[in-house]
């Protein structure tokens, strides 16, 4: 069964950044395609990023050219750095892995296999 469990999340004021960390365990983590989703309150849960068993990255537009994903393999960790935050980045942030790892990498929740418990994300104005 794979694990993830993620960290990095915090308060911070606009403007400023965040870097998430998720550490998997119990899988073959170089060979799935990981991705970040977030949820803030009163939303649905939405795509934020992902990166494809290859390193290569795929970012939704809301996040583009502010966010960068990516992997450690040999650390079984996948990262997203976070630039230029908004008070609309503020949500819940969860590391998702799917064990299927097309290219490019899905955006529906419901196609990833394992989800992390979450960490929150809030950015003041």
């Amino acid at each position: 069964q794979v694990q993830l469990v993620e960290s990095g999340g915090g308060l911070v004021q606009s403007g400023g950044s965040l870097r998430l960390s998720c550490a998997a365990s119990g899988g073959t983590f170089s060979r799935y395609a990981m991705g970040w989703f977030r949820q803030a309150p009163g939303k649905e849960r939405e795509f934020v990023a992902a990166i494809d068993w290859n390193g290569s990255p795929y970012y939704a537009d809301s996040v583009k050219g502010r966010f960068t994903v990516s992997r450690d393999n040999a650390k079984n960790t996948v990262y997203m750095q976070m630039n230029s935050l908004k008070p609309e980045d503020t949500a819940v942030y969860y590391c998702v892995a799917d064990r299927a790892s097309p290219v490019p990498p899905m955006r529906r929740s419901q196609d990833y296999d394992y989800w992390g418990q979450g960490t929150q994300v809030t950015v003041s104005s």
